[in-house]
């Protein structure tokens, strides 16, 4: 079974903990308190947030309330942006990235199953933005709550 690797669930946990904090005026979260919110290794988010930084999802604030922020609104990050960023290209096998990985690429029956499904893993995660996983986490949110309050 393919899986996503932690960088890429917790890269998308830091980026969704920012776009919480996005617009309410204190915009920029240190990573200790992301770190703590977030039950992640501090050292672990501070190696997690150098490729967001570097595909321009975050951005830096220094000095007094300072930390980080999101670098664009939530609707304007799409979670593919974060997962290449952390992860590297949606590819189920190599030899969709490297033509030469194997010498069967031309004549290999099963190149356009495993093509067709990361372009379809690839698309999905292209379709849904930070502000839609948000969405998606509040209504969980308060499905859980009407089922606490019964």
């Amino acid at each position: 079974m393919i899986k996503l690797s932690t960088k890429g669930r917790y890269g998308t946990r830091l980026m969704l903990n920012l776009a919480r904090h996005y617009g309410n005026g204190a915009d920029a979260v240190i990573l200790k308190r992301i770190a703590e919110e977030e039950r992640i290794s501090i050292r672990y988010l501070e190696q997690i947030i150098i490729p967001l930084k570097i595909n321009r999802l975050v951005k830096s604030v220094r000095g007094a309330g300072g930390g980080y922020s999101l670098a664009r609104g939530p609707e304007d990050i799409r979670l593919s942006e974060i997962l290449r960023a952390v992860e590297g290209n949606c590819c189920l096998v190599e030899c969709l990235e490297d033509g030469s990985y194997c010498e069967f690429v031309g004549t290999c029956p099963t190149f356009d199953i495993w093509k067709g499904a990361s372009d379809l893993l690839r698309d999905y995660f292209e379709s849904l933005t930070l502000r839609d996983v948000m969405a998606r986490a509040g209504k969980k949110g308060r499905k859980a709550q009407a089922r606490a309050g019964r």
